[in-house]
């Protein structure tokens, strides 16, 4: 979960990283009130998930608070690509910016530890620095069970050659910036400029932060930093059954037993749509290795109320999902949108194999649905899916 700078901000606040006031207002008189609090002068920045909002007009000083009203009017509701303004953060001016370095913390998969990145040319995109002067990002990697103590920090400050006279301060901020990324559960924190003001001081005047969303059984707090405006209403009534759900672009709405299965199946409906106008997946859900009837009529619940869907193909090798189970959750969800009153009209193609394949086939054959049709192999059920919605 990505989170806007105003919260980045104030998770930073929390783990005592050095940071100027804010606060976020969604009207523009609301900038009045919060740049009088901030003694009357003000920076009024776009709350979005994307990066160049100062290019895009996006970030504004204010001197005045009747300016910061004015600023404010003209940023809400902006359009900064592809994504509209519906908040912005009243933000204190910062004193004069001598220099401008970047500091991060994330997650490195590739070599499964977590990596500190450093540079003393901040303000800009790291990519940029990483391709066009590799040498100025210093890459540092950090053991999970040693974690980020000042020694080490003073390690990644030398690696980034940060001026003498200001090590020590960015040394601090990186353990504090340690806590924030460990104790919050986070993949990503990164701080883009870390800034010298003309006081010597520190200061992180800007924020981005991703959390891992695997790690919200221990982190309640977090689903009240949720943008559920701006939620895929489908993927929110998913996550609320707890299904892993994505949505796609596509008219073939796929269910599977594993994630490894799933994406075999997109590729699968991919290629047999090729032959049939282009037809592609409408999304990714797993409904995982032990799912019972009703996880399986949930998730179908879920995808048949997708209007881009035209059909479905649900592709089950039963192992811990037994094939009968799929199968009286095909028949249960089917039901229970009947009962709703909810009209189901677009067609089903179903594959099952493995543990209770045949009791499952059994189980459709004598359901004897309109809707529902049984291909026994992967290749040729992807192919009728995608033939099926091409003729809706």
């Amino acid at each position: 979960m990505d989170l806007f700078e105003y919260q980045a901000r104030d998770l930073f606040a929390k783990h005592d990283v050095p940071v100027l006031a804010g606060e976020v207002i969604d009207t523009p008189e609301a900038a009045r009130a919060a740049t009088e609090r901030l003694g009357g002068k003000s920076v009024v920045k776009a709350q979005v998930k994307v990066g160049g909002r100062g290019k895009a007009g996006g970030v504004k000083l204010a001197a005045t608070p009747d300016e910061a009203v004015a600023r404010a009017t003209d940023i809400l509701g902006m359009d900064i690509k592809g994504h509209t303004v519906h908040k912005v953060m009243i933000a204190e001016t910062a004193p004069e910016i001598v220099e401008e370095y970047y500091v991060s913390y994330l997650l490195d998969r590739t070599n499964r530890t977590f990596l500190a990145m450093a540079s003393v040319q901040g303000g800009v995109e790291i990519e940029v620095v990483a391709e066009e002067n590799p040498e100025a990002l210093a890459k540092v990697p950090v053991d999970a069970n040693e974690g980020v103590s000042i020694e080490k920090a003073r390690e990644i400050v030398a690696q980034a050659k940060f001026p003498a006279e200001v090590a020590e301060q960015v040394a601090e901020i990186l353990v504090t910036l340690w806590d924030t990324f460990i104790k919050e559960d986070a993949l990503l924190v990164e701080v883009n400029p870390l800034a010298k003001v003309a006081s010597g001081k520190v200061i992180a005047l800007d924020g981005k932060v991703s959390l891992d969303e695997n790690a919200e059984f221990r982190q309640p707090e977090h689903e009240a930093l949720e943008d559920k405006d701006s939620a895929n209403p489908l993927e929110a009534a998913a996550k609320a059954k707890n299904l892993n759900y994505v949505k796609l672009d596509g008219e073939v709405g796929i269910i599977g037993n594993g994630a490894g299965l799933v994406m075999s199946t997109l590729d699968v409906v991919a290629y047999a749509g090729e032959a049939h106008g282009g037809v592609k997946p409408a999304n990714f859900l797993d409904i995982g290795g032990g799912a019972s009837a009703a996880v399986m009529a949930n998730g179908l619940e879920i995808i048949l109320g997708d209007p881009d869907v035209k059909s479905v193909f649900v592709n089950v090798f039963g192992g811990i999902t037994a094939c009968d189970e799929v199968a009286n959750g095909i028949v249960q969800a089917l039901q229970l949108l009947a009962d709703k009153g909810e009209e189901v009209t677009k067609p089903l193609v179903v594959r099952l194999d493995g543990n209770n394949a045949e009791l499952g086939r059994k189980i459709l054959s004598d359901a004897n649905h309109p809707l529902v049709q049984r291909v026994d192999t992967m290749d040729g059920a992807a192919d009728k899916a995608a033939e099926l919605a091409a003729a809706k």
